[in-house]
Parts: structure tokens; sequence; C-alpha cells
């Protein structure tokens, strides 16, 4: 039976609606998922390219389904403000489903994105009834794991798409309930989403004339470090309180793998129950947030790489909520291993064989542009070299590929990097060709010895796979940014020429690297739009203007006392 917008009331009285999904006669496991996109688009969702199985899959699987629309979204009352309602909604939900009589008493969740994040708060509301949640490329965590890179980078790509979507979704909300006139701006909304890179050229951000202020955008350019505002919204620390069992679906070029993996890994080593901890799962395809094809315009993972998510779902909902076991023992983790192209069951993460490997920056100083001597190699080197750049704000590299949104062909997941590795401000280092295979399966990591002439810029590095007909292409990344070296909640501005070792965190992936091709990592201090364009001047960015922004001349330093090096966790089988 199928009944359509049933109310469901808070403990403030405000009114969340909901698409449900149950049985005519008798009692069901249900299955729930809260969303901001608009409930009655669920039915379709799991078709092409999206990542979401529909209610339709598990309702044929002998479940109930409901799918509520989040406060203030679509047919729900009150007012939209991401995140800040969800635990005590979750709580509320599952207090009006434990008052249903075709409720069997056990309830699971899913969904993707900020689907996955509604998930996270209905775990954490410590419900019995609950038994199982699986967020698909969705984390706990709301600061580095989705609207600052783990190095402290704005996420601008995502923070524009993502808040022109949702302003529009507020104001076309108020229109149709009569609660303001159509002024125009509704029009400006939809039309921005037509030139989803045009909205990041407008300076100071802050100052968008497409995002007006007074809402959510306010609070996130306000707060720039990792300070009480955020951490009062991080759920990662919570995550050791979780007692189900999870499963975690994302991709190699999502945005938030970090952040998701991040999650597993501490569900099965901290949950606070035996079942969520060797019951948990983790599935990581050649995907990003949208595309689950694998096929993008320059690398096609084969048949393979398609996304069906929908029997991995059910099987772990069967195990959970209706206690049969699977026909196969399933591992905790199933990866696929670019390179070779193969889905790989594994026991843990990580991989419980990985040797993180140090590989050493070279040069002979001339390590600009994919022609340059920049060079990987086992040892550090004797001699003590650096390589210089100069990072232009109003020429900031442009993002090619990597782990982002929009999901725009061209700009997402594994690119041709010959649009930007002969820029001068890229510097490339690159190891011989490999005469035996190199799987590189895990977290990426990158210590370097940096300065700058200013007070602070960015450092930007990428791990790419140089074929032998010299196509480079990405696989993972991460941006620092440099005031927040130390410590993301604790902003120290550089002594200019001053050398300072720091860290980057290059992200996740897993690709064997076959003979003949080569390892090489790109260095520079700008991706842009993945991230902000650092203004230098060590000032409140979003606030500048493209007219206060000023040049800096970055150094890379290596060898001798300065054994900059990156840090790859290698897998030998």
């Amino acid at each position: 039976m199928y009944e359509r917008d049933v109310s469901m009331p808070t403990r403030d009285g405000t009114i969340l609606r909901a698409n449900v999904w149950r049985p005519a006669e008798g009692q069901a496991p249900t299955l729930v998922m809260r969303m901001c996109y608009d409930k009655d688009s669920s039915v379709g969702l799991g078709s092409g390219s999206t990542s979401v199985p529909s209610p339709l899959s598990f309702v044929n699987a002998g479940y109930a389904v409901v799918v509520q629309d989040v406060r203030g979204s679509y047919a729900s009352d009150g007012d939209f403000v991401p995140k800040v309602n969800e635990l005590t909604d979750s709580e509320d939900l599952l207090t009006w489903l434990a008052q249903q009589d075709w409720y069997d008493g056990v309830v699971g969740a899913y969904g993707a994105s900020y689907l996955g994040m509604t998930q996270w708060a209905l775990a954490l509301a410590h419900n019995p009834d609950l038994k199982a949640i699986a967020p698909t490329v969705g984390c706990s965590d709301w600061y580095t794991g989705l609207w600052y890179s783990p190095g402290g980078a704005l996420s601008l790509s995502m923070m524009t798409q993502w808040i022109a979507f949702m302003y529009g979704n507020v104001e076309q909300r108020a229109i149709e309930r009569g609660e303001k006139e159509d002024d125009g701006s509704l029009l400006a909304f939809r039309t921005a989403l037509l030139d989803l890179m045009a909205l990041n050229e407008s300076t100071p951000l802050a100052s968008h004339p497409l995002l007006p202020a007074g809402r959510w955008m306010d609070d996130w350019l306000n707060h720039p470090s990792f300070d009480e505002y955020w951490k009062a919204q991080d759920w990662s620390s919570r995550v050791e309180e979780v007692t189900v069992p999870v499963l975690a679906t994302t991709g190699w070029f999502d945005l938030k793998i970090h952040g998701q993996v991040a999650d597993f890994v501490r569900v099965r080593n901290q949950g606070s129950s035996v079942e969520a901890r060797n019951g948990s799962r983790l599935v990581i395809g050649p995907w990003d947030h949208h595309n689950w094809t694998g096929s993008y315009p320059d690398r096609y993972f084969g048949v393979l790489g398609a996304a069906d998510l929908v029997p991995s779902h059910i099987e772990f909902f069967d195990e959970h909520l209706k206690g049969i076991a699977p026909i196969e023992p399933v591992a905790p983790v199933r990866i696929f291993v670019m390179g070779i192209d193969q889905w790989r069951d594994e026991a843990d993460w990580p991989l419980p064989d990985t040797q993180y490997v140090e590989y050493h920056l070279s040069s002979g100083g001339s390590a600009n542009t994919r022609r340059g001597d920049g060079a990987l190699q086992a040892t550090p080197s004797l001699t003590t070299a650096s390589d210089t750049f100069r990072y232009d704000p109003r020429d900031p590299v442009p993002t090619a590929g990597g782990a982002l949104l929009p999901s725009t062909p061209g700009l997402v997941g594994p690119v041709d990097q010959s649009a930007v590795d002969g820029r001068a401000d890229v510097l490339c280092y690159t190891s011989a060709v490999l005469t035996e295979p190199v799987e590189v399966t895990g977290f990426v990591e990158l210590k370097v010895f940096v300065s700058a002439s200013t007070v602070d810029t960015d450092i930007t590095a990428k791990l790419v796979d140089v074929a032998p007909d010299g196509l480079a292409l990405n696989l993972c990344d991460g941006a620092l940014r440099l005031r927040y070296r130390s410590d993301l909640s604790d902003p120290m501005l550089m002594i200019p020429g001053e050398i300072y070792e720091v860290t980057v965190s290059m992200s996740v992936t897993s690709n064997v690297f076959l003979p003949g091709h080569r390892i090489r990592l790109d260095i520079s201090a700008s991706n842009f739009p993945r991230y902000d364009r650092n203004s230098n001047t060590g000032g409140a960015i979003s606030f500048e203007s493209l007219d206060d922004m000023i040049p800096s001349d970055v150094s890379i330093h290596h060898g001798g006392i300065r054994p900059s090096r990156l840090i790859l966790p290698i897998v030998e089988r």
C-alpha cells in the first residue's frame, strides 16, 4: 500500500511529511530515507547514474519504506537549515514509526550524500529499533568531510553549486506557499545552475550577487577555521557511540571519500557493539558523487566498473533486519582496484599487508612542467635543492579531474593532465619507468619542505599515473592552506622566506601502476575551482576581492636536511 504526504509531528509541533510504502496486511521491517531533495523524486532513484536503490527495490524484497522530506524542504513544514535539526527530527521519526501497527519493530536506513549524513543522526539517537545504516557517498564530518579540505581550503565548486541549488529550492517553496512574492530571484538561481563554473568567478565570495546574505553560507564563510561552530556539528568524534553495522559505499572520485573511509575505520575499531565492529562493510568503486557507470571521457573502467547497489543493500539489510545470513561469506571490504580494473575482497582497512614507502623528491632546480627535471626516487638526495614557481590568484591552475562536485565531464574523475601539467606553476616529480607492477592502496600523504614570499598560500598535491604513451591521469589529491599547517583550529601565518615542513593529506586511492608506467607527483598552489584561490595576504579570503590578492613565489625544498617525500601505501601480493 502506498500513501503520499503522511504527516509526522516533531517534538516542537512542526509537521514533517513522508511517502510510505507499507504492507496492506501484517507487519514488515522498515527502511527509512530522510532527504532534502524531494521525496517524490525517490521512486526514480537507482536508475542511470544515480547512487541510491529505489524504494520499490526494497518493497519487492519485503520491506516497508518511509521516505521523508526533512524539515523545511518540499512538503515538510518549518525552515530548512542544513544539519541543525537532523538529530532531534530523526529521533521523532522513529517515535512515530513505533506507533504504526504495520511496523514490526526493526528499522534500517539508507540514502546518499545529505541522506547519508541523516543516517548518522539516526545512529546517534541510540534507538534500539535501529539495526543498520547504509550511507552512500556521505560522512559524519561536516567540515573536512565536505565544505573544507582536510587542509582547510574551501571546497568552492561544491559550495557554490549546492548553495545555488538549495537556495533556489527554498525560494521556490516560499513562493509556492505564498510566503513571499516572486521578485525574480528564483529565475536567477535556476539560471545560475546552467553555468556552474561561472558561479565560482565572483569575488569577494561573501558578497556573491547570486548568493544572498543572511543564510547558511554566511556562517560557513565566517568560520573558515575548525572552530567551536564546526566542532558542535562534528559527529565524527561520536562515531564510537554507534552500535549498528554500517554499509559504507563510495567512489574513488567522490569528494567525501576520505571522511567516509575514516568513519568506517572508526566504527570497525571503536564501535560500541560487536555487531557494529564486525558487521560493518566498505565498498569502493571507480565512481564519483553522481556518476556510477565507471565511464569517463578519458578513462573507461570496463563493464565491471558499473554499479548495481541493489544486491549489496538487500543482502546487508536482510542479514541485520531479518536475520537471513548471506549465502556466501561477505568480506568486510570490497574495492575496485584501478589499473588492473578488478574487484577484490579484503579482510580490513587499511589493508593488513600495507607498507608505507617513501618516494623522495629530487631535481636539478627545474621541476616546472611535465618536461622539467623533477624526479621521484627511493632514497633522498644528498644534495639540497629547490624548485620555485609563481602562483598568481588571477591565473590559478584550473581543476583537471579529482574528487569534487559538480560532476561535470572533464572536470571530475580521472582526467588527462596535459591541460595543466605544461604550466610553469605546476611542478612534476616523476619516477623511473616501472619494470614491475606497483600497487598503491590506501591513504596517500606528502611531507614537504616549503617556503613562500607571502605570509600565506596553498600547497596542492596530486598523484598521477603516467602511461607509456604519455597519457597522465590523476588518482587522488589534496590541498593544504599553509596557515593551517599545524592546526585547523589555530591558524598561524608564515614568515616570508622561512622554510616549513608540512604535511599534505592527499586522500585515498587504489591503483596498480603497470610495467612501463611511471608514478608522478604534481605540486602547485591552486586547484580552481575545486578549491578557492588563496589571496596570499593572510586575510579573510572569502571577503577579499581579486584586486586585494597578490602573487606568491613558492619554493619546494628537497634533499639533504630537507627530505621532502611522497608516502605511498604499497601492497605487494
